[in-house]
């Protein structure tokens, strides 16, 4: 049976790039994967609900075009239709963003048409998931899944500041130069964390926490280089108050897989985690500043299809 293949891209994604790739890349997308659907979004959520309302219509292949925000979007529709769907729908890549952060855990190439061959001859493989529940911005309780990464202490603040000209360099410099001017000012906060089933809480006086799927977020940083994507497990890294100058110093081993080398950089496993703080703390689910804490974390195991480039 014919495959029904759709593709949905966010044009302003990378500072305009995909829109004015978007001719391109659809073409190409056509030639390789025959007749599918084609998507623009027009407003935040819009990837999403055009992926819930696809998967549910028995699309077999939903490909994010874009940076890590479209993917986890597109996600997020696959998930919400839920997990004891009978779908067995796929989420395909094709990374034209901005932090690529998610697609180097995949190790999906930045060039569209060996990403593009990935899909046509790539294999299908059920990775982990996890659901967050926090604050929103307006003060509401709310939930998102995400694939990749969320954390909070420092990064929320640098992930709204991440949204600056630099971007246009690509992500790491742009993620680069808000850590460094968000560090100036950043004096810690106590936050305590709960994890799995353990009644107690932990106390922690951070820079930053980060709860990972995947292993990277803001443009290549690596705060969670021993995480797998289908072992039910997250990995939870806690980054203890650094001042300026080592942040400065350590920026190097903060972005690299040795970052658990650092005396303040501690590594935990869980399926569950809580966490609190009486002062605000931000937030970001997939690189996208959503709100801030309390938060819960859930992992999905399984919970959703991807194409990864074969194994043969």
């Amino acid at each position: 049976m014919k495959r029904r293949i759709a593709a949905i891209a966010n044009p302003r994604a990378a500072n305009g790039r995909v829109g004015r790739l978007w001719p391109q890349l659809s073409r190409r997308l056509r030639e390789r994967l025959g007749d599918l659907t084609l998507h623009l979004t027009d407003s935040p959520g819009h990837a999403t609900r055009i992926s819930r309302d696809l998967i549910a219509d028995g699309y077999d292949l939903v490909v994010a075009v874009g940076g890590d925000g479209t993917i986890n979007e597109v996600a997020n529709g696959f998930l919400h239709v839920g997990r004891t769907s009978s779908s067995q729908a796929s989420l395909g890549i094709l990374p034209v963003g901005t932090g690529a952060d998610f697609q180097r855990t995949l190790a999906i190439p930045s060039d569209s048409n060996a990403a593009i061959d990935i899909l046509v001859g790539g294999e299908a493989r059920p990775i982990d998931a996890a659901c967050v529940r926090y604050v929103a911005n307006d003060g509401r309780e709310a939930q998102r899944f995400f694939v990749n990464l969320t954390s909070f202490g420092i990064s929320g603040a640098i992930a709204a500041r991440a949204k600056n000209r630099l971007q246009a360099l690509g992500g790491k410099a742009a993620f680069l130069w808000a850590t460094l001017k968000t560090a100036a000012t950043d004096r810690g906060r106590k936050v305590e964390i709960q994890v799995d089933n353990n009644a107690e809480w932990q106390e922690h006086f951070i820079t930053n926490i980060a709860v990972g799927n995947g292993q990277f977020h803001g443009g290549g940083m690596r705060p969670c280089p021993r995480a797998m994507l289908d072992d039910g497990i997250l990995d939870i890294t806690i980054i203890d108050h650094l001042s300026r100058i080592e942040i400065a110093r350590d920026i190097r081993k903060l972005y690299s897989e040795n970052v658990y080398v650092l005396s303040k950089v501690h590594h935990l496993r869980a399926r569950r985690i809580a966490a609190r703080c009486p002062e605000p703390t931000w937030i970001e689910v997939d690189g996208e500043p959503l709100g801030r804490l309390p938060l819960e974390i859930e992992v999905l195991p399984a919970g959703l299809r991807v194409i990864f480039p074969s194994r043969g």
